[in-house]
């Protein structure tokens, strides 16, 4: 009984961690943000990862998929607090950029597909999302624009480069802002 406890409170702090800002980037643990936005000029873009994998339908889906728009890549799991309280602006964002924007989920670190399907569901989330419990999907960022704190969203521009980062939760202004402007060339 006591192991079993020890294992509860290990894996609960692991999870917390996670989201909390207990961990480090370097450790290869992810941290929380702090909304810091980060823009790139466009004489300075590198090509984003080419990212594919299946949707939470069991749905194939590309990177390739989305030419012509601007991508919206926003990292998240069900568990993170700051994740729950931005999904309501990341859902009225794309709405409003729907027509210049695709977004695109990438679900991390949810044991199960039920627990982030569940979460899609509650906020109404009209956009694709990859189930990505490993990470490896958020790990191909790495090098260029990381995204080592949850939730991120990274907005690769009409070339398929990486134009903007906001570590941490993001508000409805901020992303029309982001993507309006990269959608503009800026």
């Amino acid at each position: 009984m006591r192991r079993l406890a020890l294992v509860c409170v290990s894996v609960l702090t692991l999870l917390l961690a996670a989201c909390t800002g207990s961990g480090t980037a370097a450790e290869g643990g992810f941290v929380s943000g702090d909304g810091t936005i980060t823009r790139v000029p466009p004489d300075q873009r590198t090509p984003a990862p080419a990212i594919e994998g299946k949707t939470l339908d069991e749905k194939p889906w590309s990177s390739s998929s989305a030419s012509g728009k601007v991508l919206v890549y926003n990292v998240w799991g069900s568990w993170c607090p700051p994740c729950v309280k931005e999904a309501p602006a990341l859902v009225k964002a794309a709405h409003r950029t729907e027509k210049i924007a695709q977004f695109v989920g990438l679900n991390t670190r949810d044991a199960a597909p039920e627990q982030a399907e569940a979460f899609v569901r509650e906020f109404k989330v009209p956009y694709p999302n990859l189930f990505d419990p490993g990470g490896e999907l958020v790990l191909k960022f790495a090098g260029q624009l990381p995204l080592s704190a949850i939730p991120s969203t990274v907005v690769i521009d009409h070339q398929g480069r990486i134009a903007a980062r906001v570590m941490g939760e993001a508000t409805e202004a901020t992303l029309v802002g982001l993507i309006e402007d990269v959608a503009a060339g800026r």
